[in-house]
């Protein structure tokens, strides 16, 4: 779960990260308030969406008195940022900065570790600095089993060529950040920029922050950092079934027993899908066992994407064998009764395989095309979906 800055400030503040004082609202009068709450001084007022370019977008805005953040307010809500509507706004203190800096430790799936990247020159998007001055962005590996220690941030901030007389500064700023990002099982926890004010101080001014849905279950207040406005409605509708779902641009659905089957059958779709231009609609796994109330829900869920023109559910049996899943389809249209409207294509492989296709056939359900190979059903669910 991607979280809103408001979100990574007050997480950042809770671990005693410095930060500015800021107040979210969601109208032009709680923006004055929030303005008014403050205090004297520059605001800054900053649209709140989970994409980048805000600035550029004229999201971003100075603003020097309540009356100014309120018609700034006004103008940034309900904008479109690269298809974000923007909801709320962020009222920050405004800060006279010196230099601006980078920071941040993410997941490196790759090496199975985490990984801390900082630099001295932020501000700018770091997959440019990355892209254009290599050299000048710091990569240190972090082992999961130690962290980020004295001994580690000393090595960060010596790899990063930070100034000597604001090391001290920058190593606690980075032990701290380490503790949100363990302390709340984060895969990013990200500060760009990351500042030195003209007074000599340290600040982290915009926070990115990423949480492991995996880790959910040990951080009840998680639950309230999910902004349902935001989620995407049949994403929604799954997670609330227990389903891996995954909404992309395509046409044709797919559903699958495995994360590596599925991911298979989304390249096969595609590839079989170009003469069409058709494309796989989602990412839906199933897991292992393919009853009929769990095929029933992934069904549902994918049938009621109004983009999706055909269905490929694609199943190799194992643990849960082929006629228990066959068995499944053919409850799960019966339960879905008159809503299921679209073609579905079955490829059933692997554990009592015979039986599953007796099932299917013996069914005779309209909409069902069973098929026995990979290929050809990807191809016949993209000549579907095509037609």
């Amino acid at each position: 779960m991607d979280l809103y800055e408001y979100q990574a400030r007050d997480l950042f503040a809770a671990y005693d990260v410095p930060v500015l004082g800021g107040v979210v609202a969601s109208t032009p009068e709680e923006a004055r308030a929030a303005a008014e709450q403050l205090g004297g001084g520059l605001k800054v007022v900053k649209a709140q969406v989970k994409t980048g370019g805000r600035g550029k977008a004229g999201g971003v805005k100075l603003a020097h008195s309540p009356e100014e953040v309120a018609e700034k307010a006004a103008a940034i809500l309900g904008m479109d940022i690269k298809g974000h509507t923007v909801h709320r706004v962020l009222i920050a203190e405004g800060a006279d900065i010196a230099e601006e800096y980078y920071f941040s430790i993410l997941l490196d799936r790759a090496e199975r570790r985490y990984l801390a990247m900082a630099s001295v020159e932020g501000g700018m998007e770091i997959e440019q600095l990355a892209v254009e001055r290599p050299e000048a962005l710091a990569k240190i590996a972090v082992d999961p089993i130690v962290g980020i220690d004295e001994a580690k941030a000393e090595e960060i901030v010596d790899a990063a060529g930070f100034k000597p007389e604001i090391r001290e500064q920058v190593k606690h700023t980075i032990l701290k950040l380490w503790d949100v990002y363990a302390g709340e099982d984060a895969t990013l926890v990200e500060v760009n920029p990351l500042v030195l004010t003209s007074e000599g101080k340290i600040i982290a001014l915009d926070g990115k922050v990423t949480l492991d849905d995996n880790a959910s279950f040990r951080h009840e207040n998680h639950a309230e950092l999910v902004d349902i406005q935001a989620e995407d409605p049949l994403e929604l509708k799954a997670k609330q079934q227990n389903l891996n779902y995954v909404k992309v641009d395509g046409e044709v659905g797919i559903i699958g027993n495995g994360a590596g089957l599925v991911m298979s059958t989304l390249d096969v779709v595609a590839l079989a899908g170009e003469p069409y231009g058709v494309k796989p609609a989602n990412f839906l796994d199933i897991g292992g066992g393919a009853s009929a109330e769990v095929m029933a829900a992934g069904l549902d869920v994918i049938l009621g994407d109004p983009q999706v023109k055909s269905v490929f559910v694609n199943v190799f049996g194992g643990i849960t064998a082929c006629d228990e899943v066959a068995r499944g389809i053919v409850a799960a249209l019966e339960i879905l009764g008159e809503s299921a409207t679209k073609p579905l294509v079955v490829r059933l492989d692997g554990n009592n395989v015979e039986e599953g296709r007796a099932i299917l056939a013996e069914a005779n359900h309209p909409l069902v095309t069973l098929m026995d190979t990979m290929d050809g059903a990807a191809a016949r669910a993209a000549e579907l979906a095509a037609k």
